[in-house]
């Protein structure tokens, strides 16, 4: 991301780094612990975004993190209370403040805290109905994508770039999402997305594997290129 760039490179191909590189490094490390995702740190080291705002968007998840537990545990004392009185459980009593989170810390450290928050806020407010629309559409782009993978097309060609456009749209839609105030996802973000669907076998798996996968990462830097 160009956050720490080398002070020289040797022709041996090893970087360097000086001392002002070092305090650079210091820098990005301490607002990194703060909470900040390395997009926002890019922004306050490059000087497009003051400590302060930045954070203020790390407190404003963190108060959004401590409602949630105030309900986790006033679920909880419920739980206990109804148990010692020999009460019918209600199962909307016990699960109040729990939610799907296992990714939270992931979100967190790529993205930042005000990202995680912002998208876990916006998933909380959808019906039912909505979440499985929305996975649905997930599921059926992932499912066309490996199509296209299999036909050999080109991650150019114009299939391939129609579904880079509905990823794009699809992303730009999340609240969280870098660039998602403009409803399209930025360029840096669109573009690392697609390489982390091949560093992690995670994402990977759910484009047919690493090849297919590859053709998908191809695809959305051509699109991320022209129009993002």
């Amino acid at each position: 991301m160009g956050l720490l760039p080398a002070t020289r490179i040797g022709k041996n191909g090893y970087r360097n780094y000086d001392q002002t590189a070092l305090v650079r490094l210091q820098r990005i490390l301490m607002l990194r612990d703060l909470g900040l995702g390395l997009p926002a740190i890019g922004d306050v080291i490059a000087g497009q975004r003051d400590d302060s705002d930045a954070l203020a968007a790390h407190l404003a998840w963190l108060r959004d993190e401590r409602s949630r537990l105030d309900k986790q545990i006033a679920s909880v004392e419920a739980t206990v209370e109804t148990l010692k009185g020999g009460e019918q459980l209600m199962a909307e009593e016990m699960f109040g403040g729990f939610d799907h989170t296992q990714y939270r810390e992931e979100v967190v450290d790529r993205w930042g805290a005000k990202a995680y928050a912002d998208s876990d806020r916006w998933w909380r407010s959808k019906s039912a109905t909505d979440k499985s629309q929305r996975m649905s559409q997930q599921k059926q782009l992932a499912a066309e994508w490996m199509a296209a993978a299999a036909a050999g097309g080109s991650p150019s060609g114009d299939e391939a770039q129609a579904l880079a456009e509905r990823h794009a749209e699809w992303l730009g839609g999340i609240p969280g999402t870098p660039g998602s105030e403009t409803g399209r996802p930025t360029k840096a973000y669109f573009i690392g997305l697609g390489e982390m669907y091949v560093a992690d076998e995670r994402f990977a798996a759910k484009y047919g594997g690493l090849e297919g996968a590859g053709f998908v990462r191809d695809a959305m830097a051509v699109y991320a290129e022209k129009n993002l």
